[in-house]
């Protein structure tokens, strides 16, 4: 199967921009989401892992608005909100009904999102790392007080720190992985990204409004999760420590939790044949 990023790459039009994504594989549909970060792309979170799923599922990975790949969406707002937003116009332009979703990071809160606002839309959430919230570890998390850095005062050091962090095992990180983000976060949307979600003003404001609201944090509501959910954690994570897993697994009715030895927060990277195989068990009962 071709799996290149050319062969594989697509834009469907919508009323608030054009939207990028990678698609291949035939079957039922299934939905990629990608995590934040410096430098981030969907293509970059899942190119390692699109060709086993395309097996056996039609794939889309998506690309959000603000991370320099699609269009950046022209009404404010926190990236999740607007990357939730995204996803549901993205299955309307292309009449997907209702689809699984993998997200990382990021990606899995956009997932969950969906799943307590549109039931309708989400069949299963696999959600790698990020959902919850801390219970015993530090917040901000290393990894965050490195997006913080970086956001406030961008360097190819900060992004080699930051990028260290991410994995339990330092060889992961290619000089071609901190080249290809390096490019990526030098781009305006990308980078207004990264500040609105980890910038130290940004951040400030967000923990500002969360004790002032009186509105619930998401992870609050996962109770409400009506499907299927598989919670999978790098055991060594330091962007989103495993204590994060904690709550969502409580919370969420028919949750399961799978942690991977030796691995970081990328778990469809370092973990990349275990996370597959434990996914597609989930994904096909």
């Amino acid at each position: 199967m071709d799996v290149t990023y050319e062969s594989t790459k697509r834009e469907v039009r919508t009323d608030q921009g054009v939207i990028r994504y990678h698609e291949a594989g035939d079957g039922p549909p299934l939905l990629l989401l990608h995590g934040s970060g410096i430098g981030v792309t969907g293509w970059r979170n899942y190119r390692g892992n699109l060709a086993v799923f395309a097996e056996h599922f039609h794939c889309y990975v998506l690309e959000f608005p603000g991370f320099g790949v699609s269009d950046p969406v022209e009404r404010g707002g926190h990236p999740v909100l607007t990357a939730g937003d995204a996803v549901i116009r993205f299955m309307d332009a292309l009449g997907i009904d209702s689809a699984p979703m993998i997200g990382n990071s990021m990606g899995g809160v956009v997932a969950v999102n969906l799943a307590v606002k549109h039931p309708e839309r989400v069949e299963k959430v696999i959600s790698i790392g990020g959902v919850g919230a801390s219970i015993f570890s530090a917040n901000p998390s290393e990894g965050t007080r490195l997006l913080q850095e970086f956001a406030d005062n961008p360097s190819r050091e900060g992004l080699l720190r930051w990028l260290n962090c991410m994995v339990y095992d330092p060889k992961t990180i290619t000089d071609d992985i901190v080249e290809e983000r390096w490019a990526v976060a030098n781009q305006p949307d990308s980078h207004q990204t990264l500040k609105a979600m980890y910038g130290s003003e940004s951040f400030a404001l967000q923990q500002q409004f969360l004790a002032n609201s009186s509105i619930p944090p998401y992870w609050s509501m996962m109770h409400k999760i009506q499907c299927p959910t598989l919670l999978t954690w790098g055991g060594d994570d330091r962007q989103c420590p495993p204590d994060m897993a904690m709550i969502p697994l409580r919370l969420i009715p028919d949750g399961e939790l799978h942690i991977f030895p030796k691995c970081g927060h990328w778990v469809m990277i370092e973990a990349k044949q275990a996370f597959e195989r434990v996914s597609l068990e989930f994904l096909q009962r």
